[in-house]
Order: C-alpha cells, then structure tokens, then sequence
C-alpha cells in the first residue's frame, strides 16, 4: 500500500514536472517569437539562416494579436504543409521558395535535444507561417509581378476585401490547411489541362527526351533513309504518331508518318503540310526542356489572372491567334484572330465591351496615318478614291482632297481627319466590338478574310481582326429578341452605322500564351512572337520578390 502511495506521488510529480517544463519551454518559444516578431516589425526585415521573411507586416499582426504564442503546435499540420510544398513542382514552382530545406532542418533541431529547442521553435514557427502566406499569395497573384513587365497590365490584384490576418488565423486554428488551399484555389480547366501536360512532358524527360532530327533537304511523302527513321521515333514520343504504329519500313516515309507530322505541325502552329522543312526541323528539335519552360511560364500566366475571371468574358489569346467566348464558365464560341505585328504590338490588358458598332467608320489614327496613309497619298493621290476614304476638317466638314498638295503635308500638325466611309473596303469590315480603353485597340471584322488561312497571323496595326464577327455579334446580343443573323444582315445592308449597347458591360481579356492544352488533350505550343518568355521564365526563376513593385497588398509588403 505505502509502495503504490509512492508510485502514485513521483508519477504525479513526474507529470507535473513534465506540465511546467512543457509550459516554461511554451514561454521560452513565445519570448523568442515575440523578439523575432518585434525585430520584424522595427526593422522591416528578418532572415532566418538563409531565408527571409516575406511577408513583413501580415505576420507581425498575426502574431501579435494572439501575443506571441506559437502557432504551429499540431505536427500534423506541418507534415501537411511540408507536403504541399513538396507538390509545388506539380505548378512549375520550386519548392525552395518556400523554404522547404531549412523547414525540414529545423524540424530535426526541434525534435532534438542539444538545448535549441526554443530558438529552433520559433525560427520554425515563422518560417511555417511565412510558408503558408508564400502559397497562398502565389496561388492568388502569381510568383511574378506581370505589371513588372509589362506597363500596360492592368489586371486587379485584392483579397476581395478580405482580412488576410483572421483569415491565416482561421486556416491555421482550424487544422484544415490542404482544405483550405483546396477550395480556395481551384483550377480552371485550361490550368489543369497545363499542370497535367507539364507532368507529361517531364516524364519525356525523365525517360531521355526525344531524338533529334538533322536538318537537311526537305522531308517528304516517298523519301527514304536514317533521317526519317528520327523523325518517326520523334513523333511517336509526343504521340503525334500512336505507340501502335508499327511499319515493315520505319525509314520510309509513308502516309502515315505525313499524318503524324502535320498532326505535329498543327500543334506547333506550323503550316500543316505533311513536308518537313526548315521551320518544323526548327520545332523538331527543341528540347524538351525548353517546352517544360514553356509550359511553366504559361501555368504562371494563368495564375496571373484566374482567380478574378468571372462567368461570362471574351478572352483574345495574342500569340495563339484565337478568340474564344466564354459563357457561364464554358466555352461558347472561339475563332481565329489576326493581332499585331511585332513592331505594331497588341497590348495584354483588361477592359469591358459596351457596345458593337455595326457598319463602322474608321479614323485613320495618327500612327497609322504618318506611316502609312501619307507615304501613299504622296505617291498615288488617287488612294483614298479606291478605299472610300474621305478628308475632313476637325469640325467634320467634307473637303475635296484633290485640292491638297499631298506632296506638302506633314503628319506633324496634320489639319485634317481622314475618314474611310462603311461598306466592304472598310479596314473594320461590317462589325467592330468596343471596349473603351486608352490604347484604342478594339475587335472587329477585316475584308483581308484570306490572311485566317495562315498559320501565323499577325498582321494588323495592333487592334484585333475576328473570324466569323457575326457569330459572336449574335451571341453577344441573344439577350435581345430582335438580334439574329436575319437582322443582322438587314443593318448591314443598309449600310448606315448603327450602335448597339450590351444589356451589361462584357469583361474582355487580351492575354498572351504560348502553350496550351486543347479539348482533345494534344499540347500546343506558340512562337514568342513578341519575345516575351524569357522575360517572366527569368523572374520564374529567380528567388521570390519580397516587395512586388506594381501596388502590392499592404500585408505582403516587405519593408
């Protein structure tokens, strides 16, 4: 009896022993936080080891309102944070920007016992949480600033009026952090479609890549010999030929291997000859490598803007050359696209279509009229008589061209507008769709219907030329009865402009992505025709910014 008394008091005294040391180490690992927190919030900055703590002020609020007490207490909750970020490659991210390595080490010092549990703590203990506003604030805006870019991006970056304190404070309280990054950043189906390519392109690469193709004469139905032997092993690993594809003579090329490269030419927006030349050897023979880079930077692309994409946009892809009409958060419509020339650049910005004109005029803007129009009219007075174009003062008043010494006029100062009237030479065609904005660039129709036959299509001023505009104009205005292909054609006939509003404002996105996935599952890859990629897989890269330049959120401000 008095042994089991005694038994009973060291236990009880081993586990009161054990709460006070539990709580004097809580209080240790709550004054280091507190030392750290108040050393960010004094000097805009802290570094632990090698990593900095990004976000400055997000998490010196945190954790002061829940007094520097640690918030990492559950080792269930860091095992799932740790493995999130180890499914950060999965995005096209490096899980090194979340401080993956210094997180795993400290956790080894933290189960230790060599006396640094408490500092170990709290250095953890931020890193931890510095992680989860890291993700979530990559999965929000994207890794890269775009506005660091590109001047004229425009798109919105909130927290849609959300505290981002209690908001980290009730995703950390509640032990859901997967679920939360779950429901909070679900997928459009064209990010899905790229994470999924991109998990099949580097599994091309794991396995050895493909083989490379030596440019030489042409490749044609009949040729024979070890070059078309590459070009179909080529093939079959990006599927453009199937697995199954078995031939009593892999070095001929027959119909079948023609089919598989214009099926790879079609991709690659190449003119889908079934002729191997000078530029599908070109895309032969990029490496695998480099389409993995590719991929990466058009997943960041997205993460750019999916978050704020409402059910119903129109959404122009300028290096894809295509248009597509989203409705209710599906497809609807899409068509071929004419945009800029590289030296004529259609800008990627956000604005909202209010109205479609039909039977438009055209103001030659002033670009246009120093580099085109004048040089012209100087050699051949008889241009604007052809193109239904005529000369006014700024008052609108007609004057008779023939009395203007073209030879004399400068675009400096020029004191006339000059006008193309509607009808079919019109350079907006029959239909222009208008979304106000300090570019002047807008969709319209175009007489120059040959040029969507081409691969490559960038051949207008800047402003974007649509296949099929009365499609999209019906589609535009099903909320009106009276709208149809019927009354559209009798406005177009007769020939007098007319405006028509939209019964609410449609947002419009001119974007710029070099790959993507298509329904049928193929990836699509796009020349860089503005020579943008390399800017963003740099900034992709490189270590993350502590302080976006383009009007951050305050929380995430560093210093």
């Amino acid at each position: 009896m008095v042994n089991r008394i005694i038994r009973f008091v060291l236990l009880g005294a081993v586990g009161l022993l054990s709460v006070t040391q539990a709580a004097a180490q809580s209080a240790s690992s709550q004054a280091a936080i507190q030392k750290r927190v108040e050393q960010l919030r004094d000097g805009g900055a802290l570094q632990i080891g090698r990593e900095q703590i990004a976000a400055v002020q997000l998490l010196a609020e945190y954790y002061q309102r829940r007094a520097y007490e640690p918030a990492w207490t559950d080792p269930e909750d860091v095992t799932t944070l740790v493995n999130l970020v180890q499914q950060t490659p999965l995005h096209g991210l490096d899980p090194e920007d979340y401080h993956l390595t210094a997180i795993q080490a400290l956790r080894g010092t933290v189960a230790g016992v060599d006396g640094r549990q408490e500092n170990a703590a709290a250095d953890l203990d931020l890193l931890l949480t510095d992680t989860v506003v890291r993700l979530a604030f990559h999965a929000r805006f994207g890794k890269v600033d775009p506005a660091s870019l590109d001047s004229d991006w425009n798109f919105e970056r909130s927290l849609n009026g959300k505290d981002p304190v209690e908001t980290l404070q009730q995703v950390l309280e509640s032990h859901s952090i997967g679920e939360f990054f779950a429901k909070s950043y679900a997928e459009p189906y064209f990010y899905t479609r790229l994470r999924k390519a991109l998990a099949s392109y580097r599994a091309i690469d794991e396995a050895g890549g493909w083989p490379s193709v030596p440019q030489g004469e042409t490749l044609k139905l009949g040729d024979r010999g070890d070059s078309v032997r590459l070009l179909r092993e080529r093939l079959r690993v990006t599927g453009d030929i199937p697995d199954s594809d078995s031939v009593d003579n892999p070095d001929l090329f027959d119909s079948n291997l023609e089919a598989g490269v214009k099926a790879f030419q079609e991709r690659h927006g190449l003119e889908a000859d079934g002729k191997v030349g000078k530029k599908t050897f070109a895309a032969l023979n990029v490496p695998v490598a480099q389409r993995i880079d590719q991929i990466r930077i058009n997943m960041e692309r997205v993460r750019w803007i999916y978050q704020d994409l409402p059910n119903d946009f129109l959404l122009a892809d300028i290096a894809g050359f295509h248009v597509y009409l989203v409705k209710d958060g599906a497809e609807a419509w899409s068509a071929r696209a004419q945009v800029g020339q590289p030296y004529r650049k259609t800008p990627v910005f956000r604005a909202d279509m209010t109205y479609l004109e039909f039977n438009p005029t055209w103001t030659v803007p002033p670009t246009i009229l120093t580099k085109d129009i004048l040089p012209k009219l100087r050699k051949d007075p008889g241009y604007l008589e052809r193109k239904d174009m005529v000369v006014l003062e700024r008052s609108g008043k007609a004057v008779d061209s023939a009395g203007i010494d073209w030879s004399a006029v400068s675009a400096r100062g020029f004191p006339y507008m000059i006008r193309q009237q509607p009808g079919p030479k019109n350079a907006l065609g029959r239909v222009k769709f208008m979304f106000p904005n300090p570019h002047a660039v807008y969709l319209h129709d175009t007489p120059s219907k040959s040029l969507f036959e081409r691969s490559e299509r960038a051949f207008s001023s800047g402003c974007i030329r649509v296949e099929n505009p009365f499609a999209l104009a019906e589609l535009l205005l099903d909320d009106e009865q009276k709208w149809n292909q019927e009354s559209i054609q009798q406005v177009l006939d007769g020939k007098q402009t007319q405006k028509v509003t939209l019964a609410k404002p449609l947002p419009v996105l001119l974007l710029y992505w070099t790959a993507e996935v298509g329904e049928d599952g193929r990836v699509y890859f796009r020349e860089d025709i503005y020579g943008r990629d390399e800017a963003v897989l740099e900034a992709l890269n490189a270590p993350p910014r502590f302080a976006p330049p383009s009007d951050p959120p305050a929380w995430y401000r560093s210093g």
